[in-house]
């Protein structure tokens, strides 16, 4: 009996060493094997590169755990990358030079505009794309089709969350909207009119702003149009830079006290950008905000956020969430159809239900949107994010709302197609 423990530690030391030997063989194998490249098409530069920071960090994380855990089909992942600047064109060029350099798969994006136009050419190249930041109904909506897959909520579903809170709170109250120029903007202007019974633009104004090219002097005017108005809630359908540029300008104009604003998309980076002091009470929506695992329990999510904010001292936005999603999502994929081919790979995804960073998820078949839990959120105050350890504590969740309720219904997408002539199902 007395060598009974020097037996059982012997036995614990020499299986220890078999795992680790074993460790050691598969990452040999996976690193001398011949890797898989995909392309991360994002914004480096421009209005958005903020969101396209976080979208590198959140992809090279899963990367690096994918090629520690054996890669896929037994080969590393490798990826390339291209700076899109928020350009539609840049991004359509950016897929041919991707592709070129053998990418299996594409993803990215900030902006709407350019997750239409490196789809499309994407579809061209027989290429699967997979969408980050594209919140456009267009995305999945007329301008869907087969090779794109959209891992994000869009307009409708945002606007639908968002709605449900301000209907509560603000009805029968003036509002009024500020709009980037481009099909983003203009979905969800449209959304949230439809959600919060504001249609009548006789009673509730509007201005756009360019995009990109919206400037200080024009973010400016739109505001000073909109204190004209004397709305009581002040909707911003703005993003990336310009959302900041506007919302220290409404701060130093007095509105953040004369109005509720409402900007339909928060992220992380923006509020960070703008300040919280300046963004406290902001009303908006989000398909994933860092303290969603936390609060509401899911262990892998909050896993996420802990290794993340260990490697990068931040905590991850939705970009790096989407982003490392994506991967983790082609991998699944290419895993169960035993091939990188885009049309097997198609065929796997569509109808797949699965849990990653929160509850359930699924990537519809009809048209590609993936169909989640929603969430209405307001910025906390500047005494609650700065007792944060990253002074990142900025969302409290007011609503959730599931994704089968959020999303349009298959008959309302057909008829939504239909409006442009396009057919009944993904080409």
């Amino acid at each position: 009996m007395r060598h009974a423990r020097p037996m059982r530690h012997a036995r614990h030391c020499l299986t220890a060493r078999l795992l680790a030997g074993m460790t050691l063989l598969v990452s040999l194998t996976v690193s001398a094997a011949q890797p898989v490249a995909i392309g991360i098409n994002y914004p480096r530069s421009g209005e958005y590169s903020q969101e396209g920071l976080m979208q590198m960090r959140g992809a090279l994380m899963a990367i690096d755990e994918i090629n520690a855990a054996g890669g896929v089909l037994g080969r590393p992942i490798t990826l390339l990358e291209a700076d899109t600047a928020s350009r539609p064109a840049q991004a359509a060029d950016n897929v041919d030079q991707l592709a070129d350099q053998g990418a299996r798969m594409l993803f990215g994006g900030s902006s709407s505009a350019v997750a239409v136009a490196a789809g499309q050419r994407a579809r061209q190249r027989g290429l699967l794309y997979f969408g980050t930041l594209t919140y456009s109904n267009d995305t999945t909506g007329k301008d869907g089709h087969r090779y794109m897959f959209r891992e994000c909520y869009n307009a409708w579903m945002s606007s639908r969350v968002l709605g449900q809170h301000l209907r509560e709170h603000f009805a029968d109250q003036r509002y009024f909207y500020i709009t980037a120029d481009y099909t983003w903007g203009h979905t969800t202007e449209d959304s949230m009119r439809r959600f919060t019974d504001t249609g009548n633009e006789a009673d509730h104004g509007r201005v756009m702003v360019p995009f990109p090219g919206g400037r200080y002097r024009q973010i400016q005017a739109a505001l000073a149009e909109a204190a004209e108005s004397e709305a009581d809630v002040l909707v911003m359908v703005l993003f990336g830079n310009q959302m900041v540029t506007a919302m220290r300008l409404a701060y130093e104009m007095g509105l953040t006290r004369r109005m509720q604003i409402v900007v339909p998309n928060l992220t992380l980076s923006m509020v960070e950008q703008a300040g919280p002091g300046i963004m406290e009470g902001v009303l908006g929506a989000t398909p994933w905000t860092w303290n969603v695992p936390f609060h509401y329990d899911y262990p892998r999510g909050q896993a996420f956020v802990n290794t993340f904010a260990e490697r990068y001292e931040t905590y991850p936005s939705t970009s790096a969430a989407s982003a490392y999603s994506i991967v983790y999502q082609w991998r699944d994929a290419v895993t169960r159809a035993r091939s990188f081919d885009s049309e097997r790979l198609i065929a796997a995804l569509e109808g797949h239900r699965y849990s990653l960073l929160k509850d359930e998820q699924q990537w519809r078949a009809f048209d590609h949107q993936n169909v989640q839990t929603v969430y209405a959120v307001r910025i906390n105050p500047r005494r609650t994010v700065m007792a944060d350890r990253f002074r990142q504590d900025y969302f409290e969740i007011l609503d959730a709302m599931d994704g089968e309720r959020a999303t349009q219904t298959h008959v309302e997408w057909i008829a939504e197609r239909a409006r442009y002539g396009q057919p009944p199902g993904l080409e």
